[in-house]
């Protein structure tokens, strides 16, 4: 055994022990968590391609051209340089452990692969480089730990050139003609005029500085953002699959819980370390955030990143197992200000290629504020008052709410429960006054095509959906569970409703307190309408329309084309869309309980919206939600616009066509 074995078995083992050591510290973190999280094996198949098509095939990066090619050039690329590091270790313990035993032609092509894939990383950190020190995109910020990496990457690649231009000219050299590039650097080596044996001693000295390298970086994952490079994968072999996602409900009859939400950080669950541990730092969320990109201080990845700040700071109180010496989930980079900015669209989770779930660890600390420490934003409590006397966040009167269509003749369940539909009204149509002319509209609609109907009328409540989002689960499950009995009382099937808001509540979330039903949002139903020929519109609305997606009808359940075919389907109508739209289209910020919160920081989210809108110079803003049908035109009025430009949700527009 020669005295370069020994020391790289030596090197070795120490940066291979230390990487162990702190990833089994990373692992036992991550096991102390103390949340429930859903493991997720369900449909293996399915999570097996999804993790191939985003890991291997880095899809999910792509959707950012530029900066994903690069990525996917430097991922592929260490793939293919690792073998080539591999026979590096091998043949430094034992020199005859090659890998050119799988032939010579398949041998030669590997080390033409492996020397164009390191030029091509070089050519990639040199463009990542490129875009954060001269662009320096705001999303992505200016991060040490990502220029050591960068660094380290480019050096390696240029340690492998050097060592194979000067093994090239070396005594033993072989297999010259195979390195693409490197043959062309040992040319330029050539000109120094070294002997063989001067030259191979270089390319041995530059292979132990390109091992050195890969030890070095070994070493460094753990304690870096590309410690990603390790939980990216599992990530995604355990993210949400479907669109649809449900807030997972707290069991309030186990008599062994003694906190709801998250105080601290081992309140969350294993998976939302995961999540910590996952992220890139990429800023693709930020970038998306409507909180962020109207001056609140929330910032999706600033987030993740101040949990995991959290979490290694009370690294050794967790690992002692003194949970009760673990710091307030709320610290300086967690404030009251960043939680109570969220407007729950998802933009961030539609833009996170490693499929972080930013919205859940937000809704786990409102929870703990709310329930546990009573603190919340002014306004919120009355908000929870009407709720628990009136089953409506507004101050009206529970007996009001069947007031909207007493003289549409439309039957109640109690009266006549043979029906094909039961119409969800929601609080909004109900009560709000621009909201009951978007009802009555779709009824116009609904009697048109023969459809038979009925509403819960004052037997329906609120679906609970603004208590759960602001963090009072306990009046969510109470108005969620009556709302449950009533409909399975009457044996309701299929339901349509214009909001959003109680269609992702009564179609994902009542599932879990028995409440199983086909929900519709009525832009589905409409639309379907049109397709069997129940209603032909024939009026035409000679007009440019841009359309509003709504978080929680698109990034929450994604509908996104039905809205259009009905907008599409009206003669004359000319749909044009917004700067941002589908899956990257801008919240109106009424969301996540935004709707009864004061917006007092930074610019307004639905002017934001608004000014997209007004960009257009779409005469007609369709809407399908009741907030955002508020929202855009606070927006406009703002704009002194109402005389041009008109607010209409999408069953307004087929009322007037039909």
């Amino acid at each position: 055994m020669t005295w370069q074995t020994i020391l790289f078995v030596v090197v070795a083992g120490v940066s291979f022990g230390y990487s162990g050591y702190r990833f089994s510290l990373l692992f036992k973190l991550l096991r102390a968590h103390q949340g429930k999280a859903p493991l997720r094996w369900d449909n293996l198949p399915a999570r097996v391609i999804d993790t191939i098509i985003h890991v291997l095939g880095q899809k999910a990066v792509l959707q950012k051209k530029y900066i994903g090619t690069l990525h996917t050039i430097i991922f592929w690329g260490f793939i293919i340089i690792t073998i080539g590091t591999v026979e590096q270790f091998a043949t430094t313990i034992h020199q005859a452990a090659s890998f050119e035993f799988i032939g010579e032609a398949p041998y030669s092509f590997l080390i033409q692969i492996q020397d164009v894939f390191t030029f091509a990383i070089l050519l990639a950190v040199i463009g990542a480089f490129y875009r954060r020190l001269v662009v320096r995109p705001e999303g992505l910020g200016q991060s040490r730990d990502a220029n050591i990496v960068l660094t380290f990457t480019g050096s390696l690649m240029i340690s492998i050139f050097m060592m194979n231009g000067f093994h090239i000219l070396g005594p033993a050299s072989a297999h010259a003609d195979s390195f693409l590039i490197s043959k062309h650097i040992a040319d330029l080596f050539r000109q120094l005029g070294l002997s063989p044996e001067a030259n191979e001693s270089l390319g041995t000295f530059f292979k132990w500085v390109h091992m050195c390298l890969v030890l070095g970086f070994s070493m460094y994952i753990p304690h870096s953002k590309h410690l990603h490079i390790v939980a990216a994968g599992p990530n995604t072999f355990l993210r949400q699959l479907t669109r649809e996602k449900a807030m997972r409900p707290i069991n309030f009859e186990d008599e062994t819980l003694t906190q709801y939400g998250t105080s601290k950080i081992t309140d969350f669950s294993w998976k939302s370390t995961l999540d910590l541990y996952a992220c890139t730092e990429c800023g693709r969320c930020q970038d998306l955030c409507p909180a962020w990109n109207t001056q609140k201080p929330l910032s999706p990845k600033l987030l993740v990143l101040g949990l995991k700040e959290n979490l290694y700071r009370n690294k050794t109180a967790i690992l002692d197992g003194k949970l009760e010496h673990v710091s307030s989930v709320m610290d300086e980079n967690t404030t009251n200000d960043v939680i109570w900015a969220c407007t729950s669209c998802r933009a961030c989770e539609i833009a996170c290629p490693v499929f972080i779930e930013q919205t859940d660890k937000i809704y786990d600390i409102r929870r703990n504020l709310v329930m546990m420490e009573s603190s919340m934003p002014d306004g919120v409590q009355a908000v929870f008052k009407n709720m628990e006397t009136n089953a409506t966040p507004w101050a009206f009167s529970a007996a009001d709410r069947g007031k909207w269509a007493e003289d549409l003749s439309i039957p109640t369940m109690a009266e006549n429960p043979e029906i094909d539909v039961l119409v969800w009204v929601g609080c909004a149509g109900s009560y709000d006054d621009r909201n009951k002319k978007v009802l009555r509209s779709f009824v116009s609609v609904l009697k048109k095509a023969g459809i038979r109907f009925a509403i819960l009328g004052n037997e329906e409540q609120c679906t609970g959906d603004p208590a759960r989002r602001i963090g009072n689960e306990y009046l969510y499950q109470t108005l969620a569970k009556a709302n449950v009995e009533t409909l399975n009382r009457y044996s309701v099937k299929k339901i349509v409703t214009a909001c959003p808001h109680c269609f992702n509540t009564i179609k994902n979330e009542y599932k879990d307190f028995g409440g199983q039903y086909e929900v519709l949002h009525h832009s589905q139903f409409i639309a379907q309408l049109i397709r069997d020929g129940k209603i032909k519109p024939s009026k035409g609305v000679d007009e440019t329309i841009t359309f509003h997606d709504s978080c929680y009808l698109g990034r929450w359940n994604n509908v996104y084309e039905q809205p259009r075919a009905v907008i599409e389907a009206i003669p004359s109508a000319r749909l044009v869309e917004m700067k941002q739209n589908h899956d990257q289209a801008l919240c109106c910020g009424a969301g996540g309980g935004r709707m009864f919160m004061e917006e007092t920081i930074g610019k307004r989210i639905n002017i934001s919206r608004t000014e997209q809108a007004l960009e257009t110079k779409a005469g007609i803003i369709a809407s399908s939600c009741p907030f955002c049908m508020t929202m855009m035109t606070d927006g406009v009025k703002s704009k002194e616009m109402l005389d041009k430009v008109k607010v209409l949700d999408i069953a307004e527009l087929m009322d007037q066509s039909t």
